[in-house]
């Protein structure tokens, strides 16, 4: 069984190790200036938010189309018609359903699709798992279980600088983000579960306290000092990254996963300033193979 997702999970691998657990990705893509690109094919975040750094334009994301999703199918469909297909959250991209048109156009393949209902690190926690279970032989209803235990025990919170860009994405009210930018508000952004879209938890003066806001949440959820697993990730935002991580490590027991980018069509959506985290307990991904 092959494994196909998209950009939008963070997929925090080597080519090569992505490879041998037979992991395909199908780029999302982000236009700016009238000018389409395909992410991590076309552009690398630290171009794209140099462009975006010299031009008054916003940027717009689009998902893959249903077509890009069938030639990437029909493809991998010569040498094994057993496809998964994981997925960003539907309830904040169009990409799962994307993906649901496209498996439609290739009847010669056998093809699973997943919603994962959440999207960056939490969700490349589960493409990256479903790849070693798979190589480790399990059956596919064992990976799918896998897959949904380590959803239910992972979590992702956010925050930023500025919310320009999460007005123009329709992300939140136009008339709720002018209120907060005139009160200068950051606000604490999660990804509830049942259907996979944003939800605040909070809002506070200053990005500093914004982060520590996050890992008051964090706190609330896990005593200090419990083992966790954890990846901060961020836009274009290294320093705001770094403070994230220095507080979760003062508080807990982690074990890191590599910090840098998101992915920039997340990061578009956002802004360059946006920091986050993705964290579960340690226990949960016990059984990992």
């Amino acid at each position: 069984m092959q494994i196909v997702t998209d950009s939008g999970t963070d997929l925090w691998l080597p080519s090569e190790q992505a490879a041998e657990l037979n992991i395909h990705i199908v780029p999302l893509i982000v236009t700016l200036e009238g000018k389409s690109y395909r992410e991590g094919v076309d552009i690398q975040p630290e171009d794209f938010y140099r462009l975006l750094a010299a031009t008054e334009s916003l940027p717009i994301t689009s998902q893959p189309s249903a077509g890009d999703f069938a030639e990437t199918y029909q493809r991998l469909a010569v040498t094994d018609p057993d496809i998964l297909s994981i997925h960003i959250s539907s309830g904040l991209s169009g990409t799962y359903n994307a993906a649901q048109a496209g498996a439609k156009m290739v009847p010669e393949a056998n093809i699973t699709l997943v919603d994962t209902k959440t999207l960056s690190a939490a969700a490349g926690w589960e493409v990256e798992a479903a790849g070693r279970a798979l190589k480790a032989g399990w059956p596919k209803e064992q990976v799918l279980a896998l897959m949904e235990s380590l959803g239910a025990a992972s979590e992702s919170m956010y925050t930023l600088k500025e919310l320009k860009y999460l007005i123009h994405g329709g992300r939140i009210s136009h008339m709720k983000g002018l209120i907060a930018s005139v009160l200068n508000l950051k606000p604490l952004i999660g990804v509830e579960k049942e259907n996979g879209t944003y939800e605040q938890l909070g809002q506070v003066r200053t990005f500093k306290g914004a982060v520590k806001g996050l890992v008051d949440l964090i706190a609330r959820q896990h005593t200090p000092g419990s083992a966790l697993r954890v990846q901060v990730l961020h836009s274009n935002n290294p320093e705001g990254a770094d403070m994230l991580r220095e507080q979760v490590d003062q508080r807990f027991d982690c074990t890191w996963l590599p910090l840098g980018h998101l992915s920039l069509v997340l990061g578009a959506h956002t802004g360059p300033s946006m920091v986050g985290v993705a964290y579960a307990s340690l226990e949960a991904f016990a059984e990992l193979p």
